[in-house]
């Protein structure tokens, strides 16, 4: 709560929040952005028919960031109260990494 105005003025509350929902919109146009620019990266990677040795890891991580990008400003996980969402959501990507990363190492080798 440190962050909340506590002032009985409600021209001070109304220019917390109005500074506080330009800022998260800010944060929202930003993260579009990097997406955006994600996207067009992928797309050259495709379009460039670089060797699929490199360029699938490469879109897989750029994938992943984009994942964690829509999850923390699309999605409101980094508002407060979504910890324990967050934490079964990262718990099953984590499960579902080691297995597919096991399946992957037992056909593998």
């Amino acid at each position: 709560m440190a962050h909340e105005s506590t002032s009985a003025n409600p021209k001070v509350n109304y220019e917390y929040r109005r500074r506080k929902a330009r800022d998260e919109m800010r944060g929202q146009v930003t993260s579009f952005a990097m997406m955006i620019f994600m996207t067009f990266i992928a797309f050259i990677i495709v379009i460039a028919d670089f060797d699929k040795f490199y360029a699938f890891p490469v879109l897989l991580v750029l994938a992943g960031a984009q994942v964690v990008l829509q999850l923390y400003y699309f999605m409101h996980m980094s508002h407060k109260g979504h910890g324990t969402a967050a934490l079964f959501l990262y718990s099953g990507a984590l499960i579902a990494f080691v297995t597919i990363l096991t399946f992957l190492t037992i056909v593998w080798w």
